[in-house]
């Protein structure tokens, strides 16, 4: 399950939110994995690199070309007629328009293209882990950060604005964290830290137990309001 900016997540969208969020990090990794990724990732660093400037070097053409032809038939136009000469036709800014719209188009797919490469390189199927992070209403309780453990060891821990939580609040689902481990049995403990009802200082901890096989996991902590109990609840899911 690769996920972009923008990702449909069930019937529902997620919105990454990108604001200083913790680096996901290898909890495990084997060291011949470690070192094929740092010698792949350079190599995809400046395949991209190159892209972006042979687009560059293909619109400034583009451009030159068209404003050459432009220059040309000015100096036609003032030029006295002494015999009908058929000039080859310039480019209409429409076509050259659209050719640069592709050109940008091909640019953001291989920026996709490279961005699900390394995801692919850095976090395999086999032991990725994905946690992802909604809320709802928000009327009993005021997220502040989340800390994250993974078998006792802390993954991370995220510290929120208000304009992430607000973010949250009208359907957004943030990816918390994504990493290695191994398989087999697993525990997952996410703690919530924030304001609860009343204005007061509010902390509550859930827990997920499952176990990792060689296909990707993918957990979903989930805020909601109890109306009935006047508070929120709080829950892991794997999905």
């Amino acid at each position: 399950m690769c996920y972009a900016s923008l990702h449909q997540f069930g019937t529902r969208y997620m919105i990454t939110i990108n604001a200083s969020s913790p680096k996901a990090t290898s909890l495990q990794p084997t060291s011949l994995r470690m070192t094929l990724r740092i010698v792949a990732m350079p190599l995809i660093k400046n395949v991209l690199v190159q892209a972006c400037l042979v687009v560059t070097l293909l619109i400034t053409a583009a451009l030159w070309t068209n404003n050459a032809n432009a220059q040309e038939d000015t100096n036609d136009a003032q030029t006295p007629i002494l015999a009908e000469v058929t000039n080859p036709t310039s480019v209409p800014d429409s076509e050259l328009a659209a050719e640069m719209e592709t050109l940008k188009q091909a640019l953001v797919n291989l920026n996709r293209d490279l961005f699900i490469l390394e995801e692919d390189l850095l976090f395999p199927s086999s032991t990725q882990i994905a946690v992802y992070l909604s809320m709802d209403v928000g009327e009993y309780f005021k997220l502040d950060a989340v800390e994250l453990k993974i078998d006792g060891t802390l993954a991370t821990y995220y510290l929120y604005t208000d304009r992430q939580v607000n973010a949250l609040y009208k359907g957004g689902v943030q990816r918390l964290f994504v990493g290695n481990i191994n398989q087999g049995s697993r525990e997952i403990t996410a703690f919530f830290i924030g304001t609860g009802p009343e204005n007061r200082p509010y902390k509550r901890a859930v827990t997920l137990e499952f176990d990792k096989d060689d296909e990707a996991a993918t957990v979903e902590l989930k805020i909601v309001d109890s109306t009935s109990k006047q508070q929120p609840i709080f829950s892991a899911i794997l999905l």
